[in-house]
């Protein structure tokens, strides 16, 4: 049991030499599913806290920053999303945040563990799991790796959001190019898919690999990050990807619903464009992975005086210039 002296520590599980601390006030369940340790407790200054083999999944106090941009980001890439796919996620908060959009006729929420839903909805009634009974959601307890391979699986999502726990145990299949692969061929033509995507200040290199991999198979990709205070080093990333060649996901195509907007604590169009402003050190790391790529749009770095984007456009100013001074001549 990772607490001692009434303070839960969290595992060192892909951060070496740092962990989470927070003071319980009360242990509300503890157990073991098939696939992973379960904890909740309610904590001293954030709440009720879910954690999953020793990590933090959720605290009621600041999982809003994580959930809304998750959800909101890729749901506000879309002009109009209808069936919506949820890769994890049993928490509950994806799934509250999907349910605002009034224009989803379908959810599909895919958990592989069916006690982490089951723990939800008993401890966090009041923040996440508020919308397992809304009659636009099928939820499906299976490996979402062999789920969305399957055949009646093709063609069928606007959105897919994977909320999945780090890239050891049962989310391990999650961040493979086979999976992308396979989301790929069930999304539909113009959908949008994001994937949890790590902490810049930790897995810088496994961020660029995945990038990678997303960017084999979708002709959009690009990154994103939301702060999170109970998240390793208070941040964390999102790998957005599109079917669609040369779709700018850092700017919205519509703006949330007044009823949305007055319900939302962090998402806004405006942090939406800053989620993708990257540091110079974590820019530089992954720019050549970002497609399109649109150096003077949300970026940290400058573009070069002659990219071929900026020629492009003096060669298209010339071209009209003297067009108009040809006009003014022959006057």
């Amino acid at each position: 049991m990772p607490i001692k002296d009434g303070w839960f520590t969290e595992a060192e599980v892909m951060w070496p030499g740092q962990a989470m601390s927070l003071k319980v006030e009360e242990v509300l369940y503890e157990g073991r599913s098939d696939f992973q340790d379960v904890l909740v407790f309610r904590s001293a200054t954030y709440g009720t806290v879910l954690v999953l083999d020793g990590v933090i999944q959720v605290t009621e106090r600041d999982e809003h920053a994580y959930q809304e941009m998750i959800t909101h980001i890729p749901m506000h890439c879309h002009a109009d999303p209808q069936n919506v796919l949820i890769v994890g996620g049993g928490d509950g908060g994806v799934l509250r945040e999907v349910c605002r959009h009034p224009g989803v006729q379908k959810i599909t929420m895919c958990e592989i563990d069916p006690l982490v839903c089951d723990v939800a909805k008993q401890y966090l009634s009041a923040s996440t799991a508020v919308a397992f009974n809304d009659p636009r959601v099928t939820l499906v307890h299976a490996d979402a790796a062999e789920y969305v391979a399957k055949d009646d699986q093709r063609a069928l999502y606007d959105v897919v959001i994977v909320d999945s726990s780090d890239p050891v145990g049962p989310a391990e299949s999650l961040f493979t190019e086979t999976f992308y692969k396979a989301l790929r061929v069930a999304m539909r033509p113009g959908a949008i898919m994001c994937n949890q995507g790590e902490c810049m200040w930790l897995h810088l290199d496994l961020i660029r690999e995945v990038l990678k991999h997303c960017h084999s198979v979708f002709p959009s990709v690009d990154y994103a990050f939301t702060t999170i205070p109970t998240y390793p080093s208070g941040q964390i990333g999102f790998l957005m990807c599109s079917t669609s060649p040369g779709q700018v996901l850092r700017q919205p195509v519509r703006t949330p619903d007044p009823a949305v907007s007055a319900s939302l604590k962090y998402y806004s169009p405006a942090v939406h464009a800053a989620a993708f402003v990257l540091p110079v050190f974590a820019e530089t790391a992954v720019a050549t992975v970002r497609r399109p790529q649109v150096p003077s749009l949300c970026s940290s770095v400058a573009p070069p005086l002659l990219s071929r984007r900026n020629v492009g456009v003096l060669a298209l100013g010339a071209a009209i210039g003297a067009s108009v001074a040809a006009v003014l001549l022959r006057r």
